[in-house]
């Protein structure tokens, strides 16, 4: 039952080039960086992701991104990279775009089994009807483009059946978590991460608080260790080390007033 890895590295080493890989966050909240640094160390490429977008140009899944280790991403926004937005135009990386509830819920029927469902969703738009670019030719025309989707009637109105998204490995990165693979996440860091895990075939959870099993209240509970396979400790540095997508600061008020 403990399922604590020696090392980030040991955790990730199985990951084979080509596989598809559900990564846990948004922007850079909640992201499983020092899983993802240890598939930039080790150089596993041609991987698929599905994740809510792909980090900053030099942080999170931008790391690889950088080193071209991505050939496929399904993600909802990607507007904080501008090598993934290059990438993408000259045809480097094939980009499945996804309405961002409608991503949640394809990782969520994937893990718990369930084939597909039907959303309002995207009705009488191209993610219906087809023809999104999902990948650029070199000389800017569209060499592959999404394929029209299934769209049904029910009590008079039109739902569009989206399928579930599998993925061969989820990485994800909670507040706490104990030996067992039972799982806390703080904040806005319970965002993606539990469908992520719920959507791999094998689960890794970095964890920022290792506890023993017992310690965390089963109410307290956010995911269940069932999902998790693997858990990496993080050290208090690596755990410290969270980065801001977009800093806004307000121009300090230097103005006196009186009292």
């Amino acid at each position: 039952m403990d399922k604590v890895s020696a090392s980030a590295i040991q955790a990730v080493a199985d990951i084979p080039n080509g596989a598809t890989i559900a990564v846990g966050g948004f922007g850079l909240s909640g992201i499983p960086a020092v899983l993802i640094e240890a598939i930039v160390d080790l150089g596993i490429g041609d991987l698929e992701v599905i994740s809510n977008n792909c980090g900053t140009d030099e942080f999170g899944l931008g790391r690889l991104l950088a080193n071209k280790q991505i050939h496929r991403i399904v993600a909802s926004y990607v507007g904080e990279n501008k090598t993934f937005a290059s990438q993408y135009l000259s045809g480097e990386l094939e980009v499945e775009l996804t309405p961002q509830g409608t991503l949640a819920e394809r990782l969520r029927a994937a893990g718990v089994g369930i084939a597909g469902f039907y959303t309002r969703t995207g009705v009488g738009t191209q993610i219906a009807d087809g023809g999104l670019p999902w990948k650029y030719a070199a000389d800017g025309s569209v060499a592959l483009a999404s394929p029209p989707k299934t769209v049904s009637t029910f009590g008079g109105k039109d739902f569009v059946l989206e399928r579930a998204l599998p993925a061969d490995f989820a990485l994800v990165r909670a507040w706490k978590g104990d030996r067992h693979g039972n799982l806390v996440f703080r904040k806005a860091a319970r965002n993606f991460n539990p469908v992520c895990a719920m959507a791999g075939k094998i689960a890794i959870a970095e964890v920022e608080n290792l506890v023993e099993p017992g310690e965390i209240h089963p109410d307290d509970v956010h995911l269940p260790g069932v999902y998790i396979d693997r858990v990496v400790a993080l050290t208090p540095a690596q755990a410290k080390d969270k980065q801001i997508e977009r800093l806004t600061v307000r121009e300090p008020d230097t103005e006196t007033k009186d009292v």
